[in-house]
């Protein structure tokens, strides 16, 4: 057990916490949650040994290893992927050389019998890590983890100076699974990761066999990995033991519990305070004015806590209508080189439709993205349909903006109407607040610029967006504030995106990119994941032959023994899918029930019923229960498959 015992840190005489205390079990997987400022990362620096609290204590357990992914880390390796991920054991070298150098003392002993038993106790200790990181069990693992964040075999041999930072960045998050500390630190791994890649990873850490502390924008991810929440606000912990969503229930109800208790609190020292002020000078009150005036020093104020409220809402600006199709694409082929990216793909995308594009990096959704934008030269046939204007945002769009304005004005520039004097409040939701707002664009930092650029678009008069990566940079409010805004746009809408949790709900269609092809499927997001799960269910996850080799033959009571715990983690994984998917069909239910609700109460809601807009929401939303139901049939069989496999 690791515990954090009344520990503070401050920065420049302001307090980040003040007296945190609590405990990590050894399996504990912890979602870190707060605003942005509140500490998260700071925590997880002294947890990890980089920063030294001002007071307090953490203390370890004798065995005790910490690995921390940063969000960013310069790297100027010259190293192939594979052998930089291999840095991460090197100790496993330096044991090697104590355990030759220990059997070399051992052969001449010029020790009494007390040291000599030291040494042959340490022996037996390095042989047993040994033992445990035999190299062709390492490398195997090595390259597992590296295929499994999405890099291709073919990738291997490549140094990494020649992949961007987010590949770069992958292959520091493979050095630690390697690792694989008893204790894992990881802030925001899915910033650099694509849908298959995190997926991946949560596997991964569901089945992780030390204690994992995660700070992260992604819900999905913190739902379906952590079992704990620890909550920053106003420089105090609060530690519920559940995942995510379940925490923001709780937050919100003890939130509601501390404005009552403020509240009558308030009313009771303002009737106090009444009374003192009405009786201060009359002698035959004295005592009673005495006794009140003792109970106000004494009482301990509740304070509110630091929840950011600043615009929930924000509506864009109304779409000029535009042509029936808004973009069509006929046999479209890119290549760099002899690289086909995209290989006579076919699309089309009508007025009104939200669509997202996704897949592993690097298929060519931001390739067509810019095509889209006519930013690349291209093969074959694209057009845009009649007076569609488009809003273009992608990760390097932040250079464009003019450096010499502040914040404020770069968007009091585009905000026009009900919008401007709601600049502020605008800004606010994006991160941007206080001083922020009088920054010059040219000294903000990379998150912040792309930030700017996301609100400078949004604001702009265009009828279809196109959306590169629209959440990297943002906190979960600030994403739902983006996500309801792009529910109500009345345009057309493409989003190339990793982030399940933003495209839930949000999509009728997606396209797939795959081998220089697209995929068209109908439905959200959760809808093309569950069905990915289940193709995924039939195939057998990467394991290079090198991996498994061992010196010894295994015994039979060994291999019925991993068989076992094999078929435990894939029933463990198929009772959580089956729940997901029960929780989704009871959600489908409720929103039907709701929009039958709605139709047999016409004159309630008679622009709803006549826009049409209830009757095509009843039968998608018919669509997908029943999707859903053919999915949990088929996790139930196969289920119930592998259990009569263990009979």
């Amino acid at each position: 057990m690791i515990t954090i015992n009344n520990v503070t840190k401050e920065f420049g005489g302001t307090p980040v916490f003040t007296g945190v205390t609590f405990h990590i079990n050894p399996r504990d997987s912890i979602g870190l949650a707060g605003m942005n400022g509140a500490g998260k990362t700071t925590l997880l620096k002294i947890l990890n040994g980089l920063l030294q609290p001002d007071n307090g204590s953490v203390a370890f357990p004798p065995d005790h290893s910490a690995g921390y992914l940063p969000q960013e880390k310069k790297i100027f390796s010259q190293l192939n992927i594979v052998d930089e991920t291999m840095l991460a054991v090197n100790f496993i070298a330096e044991l090697q050389a104590e355990s030759d150098k220990i059997q070399l003392e051992l052969g001449t002993p010029d020790y009494n019998e007390k040291i000599y038993t030291q040494k042959l106790n340490r022996l037996e200790e390095i042989n047993a890590i040994l033992k445990y990181y035999t190299p062709e069990r390492i490398r195997g693992d090595a390259e597992r983890y590296l295929t499994g964040l999405g890099f291709a075999r073919s990738e291997f041999t490549r140094p990494m100076m020649s992949f961007s930072q987010g590949w770069q960045m992958r292959v520091e998050l493979a050095k630690l699974l390697l690792l694989q500390p008893s204790l894992l630190l990881l802030d925001e791994p899915t910033n650099h990761l694509d849908i298959e890649s995190i997926q991946w990873l949560e596997d991964f850490l569901i089945n992780y066999t030390g204690a994992v502390v995660v700070v992260s924008h992604d819900r999905t991810l913190l739902d379906h990995v952590t079992n704990r929440t620890i909550e920053i606000n106003n420089g105090k912990v609060f530690d519920y033991a559940v995942s995510y969503s379940k925490y923001i229930e709780l937050r919100n109800e003890r939130e509601e519990q501390t404005q009552a208790t403020y509240d009558n609190q308030q009313k009771q020292i303002k009737e106090i305070e009444r009374f003192v002020e009405r009786f201060r000078y009359k002698a035959s009150k004295a005592k009673q004015v005495q006794s009140r005036v003792k109970l106000l020093q004494k009482m301990d104020t509740v304070e509110l806590e630091n929840l950011d409220k600043s615009s929930i809402y924000f509506k864009f600006p109304p779409p000029q209508h535009s042509g029936k199709i808004t973009v069509e694409g006929s046999e479209l082929t890119k290549k760099y080189g002899d690289h086909v990216v995209l290989d006579r793909i076919n699309f089309q995308i009508l007025r009104g439709e939200k669509v997202a594009f996704v897949g592993r990096n690097g298929e060519g959704k931001s390739t067509l993205a810019k095509m889209i934008a006519d930013n690349l030269q291209y093969e074959g046939t694209l057009k845009l349909g009649h007076q569609v204007k488009v809003g273009y945002f992608a990760q390097d769009q932040n250079e464009r903006m003019n450096q010499e304005l502040t914040v404020f004005d770069t968007i009091d520039q585009v905000a026009v109407g009900d919008i401007r004097p709601r600049i502020r409040d605008i800004l606010g939701s994006f991160l941007f607040r206080g001083d922020d707002l009088d920054k010059k664009v040219k000294v903000l930092s990379g998150g912040e610029k792309s930030r700017l650029s996301l609100v400078r678009l949004l604001l702009s008069p265009n009828n279809f967006l196109l959306l590169d990566e629209p959440t990297n940079h943002l906190d979960i409010q600030s994403k739902e504030i983006l996500k309801a805004a792009i529910m109500e746009f009345t345009g057309t809408v493409v989003i190339v995106s990793h982030d399940r949790d933003f495209l839930q709900g949000l999509t009728s269609r997606l396209y797939e990119f795959k081998n220089g092809k697209i995929k068209e499927h109908l439905g959200d997001i959760s809808t093309y994941l569950e069905k990915r799960k289940i193709e995924g269910l039939t195939s057998l996850e990467y394991r290079d032959p090198s991996a498994t080799a061992a010196p010894k033959v295994q015994t039979e009571n060994k291999i019925k023994r991993e068989l076992k715990k094999g078929q435990d983690r894939e029933l463990r994984k198929l009772e959580k899918e089956i729940k997901i998917v029960e929780d989704s069909i009871h959600q489908k239910e409720k929103e039907l029930l709701q929009v039958n609700e709605m139709l047999s109460s016409p004159t309630l809601y008679p622009q709803e019923i006549q826009s049409g807009e209830l009757f095509k929401k009843h039968d998608r939303l018919e669509n997908e229960i029943a999707s859903l139901m053919e999915l949990w049939e088929r996790l139930q069989n196969n289920l119930e498959n592998i259990k009569n496999t263990e009979g």
